[in-house]
């Protein structure tokens, strides 16, 4: 069924995406452009080789990498590796950023700054991708609004020394803290957000651009950027939240799609993919 038919119609979507003028917006007052079709990022939690994961990155258009760095990045033996990544990535043009997080972080704040600390002094990465999710602590059922407020003050004691990105569920905006919208909360400390808007289809009910549109809107008001992220690792509980049954052409053509549709909003950045380890041995 995928064949020659299948190929053309990935490439006449990605020529209208190509073709489709970008939004240009300046609310918040910063100028924003969405991404051009294609754009993508990668989350790498494993311990692969820098040669392996970039030459793989560099063959998937990938401009983005957010390697995974240990909290105890003195002591681990990590450094070379993460070097060697700088160079490569430097080399291939492709942006590093230092990915880390523990639900904990959201009320433990000297651990999340102490690794903050390790990563700046490294002089290696563009750039921190935080990936703290303070709903999968106990205090959010306890004491929802004192975890939300404490996560926020995180977010105000990292800003500064290397721009901050931060994972997000697309639920967000259904909440508030202190009266107001969490989700703007959240966009208003950090420089970009990536949406764990894990589905397998593009567009419609219940799809990768229907669950993030809500960011988009705020991340054009706000002036901040908000990617997409798409799934490959097989989610048991959630058949429709992945692409490994669908696999990689079927991926790259919904990825296509989300791009045509989400370029609507300015704040639009494109997508990352979770997660390198999956993604290259997800069947074509």
């Amino acid at each position: 069924m995928r064949g020659r038919w299948w190929t053309g119609l990935v490439s006449a979507v990605l020529m209208t995406a190509t073709l489709a003028p970008p939004v240009v917006s300046t609310m918040g007052g910063v100028s924003l452009a969405a991404a051009t079709p294609g754009t993508r990022a990668m989350w790498v939690w494993g311990t692969q080789s820098p040669d392996e994961v970039v030459a793989w990155a560099a063959a998937q258009n990938v401009s983005e990498i957010f390697v995974y760095v240990e909290g105890s990045l003195a002591n681990d033996g990590s450094l070379p590796r993460l070097r060697d990544f700088a160079a490569r990535t430097a080399a291939a043009g492709i942006k590093l950023r230092a990915l880390g997080g523990e639900p904990g972080w959201a009320v433990d704040h000297a651990d999340a700054l102490a690794w903050q600390r390790s990563v700046v002094a490294t002089g290696l990465f563009s750039g921190i991708h935080l990936d703290v999710e303070p709903y999968l602590t106990a205090g959010w059922t306890a004491d929802q609004e004192m975890v939300k407020t404490s996560y926020l003050s995180l977010l105000d004691k990292m800003r500064g020394a290397l721009p901050v990105e931060a994972d997000v569920p697309f639920w967000y905006g259904q909440y508030k803290v202190g009266g107001k919208n969490f989700a703007d909360e959240v966009l208003k400390r950090v420089s970009a957000v990536t949406v764990m808007s894990y589905r397998d289809t593009a567009t419609g009910t219940n799809s990768m651009y229907a669950v993030s549109e809500d960011w988009l809107k705020r991340g054009a008001t706000a002036g901040k950027r908000v990617r997409l992220g798409a799934e490959v690792d097989p989610v048991s509980d959630c058949r429709n939240c992945s692409f490994a049954e669908e696999g990689a052409r079927r991926m790259t053509a919904v990825l296509a799609q989300v791009d045509t549709a989400a370029r609507k909003s300015p704040a639009y950045a494109g997508v990352a993919v979770h997660r390198y380890g999956s993604w290259r041995i997800l069947r074509p």
